[in-house]
């Protein structure tokens, strides 16, 4: 089965607890910030069958307190990396799997545009230390 570079799938996403646990509780991973967002990331060993890149988009409550407000944030954040996951899938070896976190960090809603830009800076920036 053939699949569209510019598809955004289930299998692409973190919702394992133990994944989550090992993104935020590793000492192998590493953060940096492109305001608004942070993206905390951890380089591993792929397993059988698993996607060689994995996010989590993670919009908290204390940031934008109304629930549109962050389903329209974490829509923004994700369309941006179904653009630009190329940038880091390109790069990333046979045996290596990247796990990625994406953190709001600012009370106010950006443009699209903005969140596009912050996206790509940070995947670039990941795919550099591959």
């Amino acid at each position: 089965m053939k699949t569209d570079p510019l598809s955004f799938r289930k299998a692409e996403r973190i919702v394992s607890q133990k994944q989550i646990d090992e993104l935020f509780g590793s000492h192998r991973s590493q953060s940096m910030a492109a305001f608004p967002l942070r993206a905390v990331y951890i380089i591993k060993e792929r397993q059988e069958g698993q996607q060689p890149v994995q996010i989590l988009i993670s919009v908290p409550k204390k940031r934008l307190h109304h629930a549109v407000d962050r389903n329209r944030t974490k829509r923004q954040i994700r369309e941006a990396y179904r653009h630009h996951k190329q940038l880091l899938a390109d790069t990333i070896g046979s045996q290596q799997a990247v796990d990625i976190a994406f953190i709001w960090l600012t009370d106010q809603l950006q443009p699209s545009p903005q969140i596009d830009n912050c996206v790509k800076n940070l995947l670039q920036r990941i795919a550099r230390k591959l």
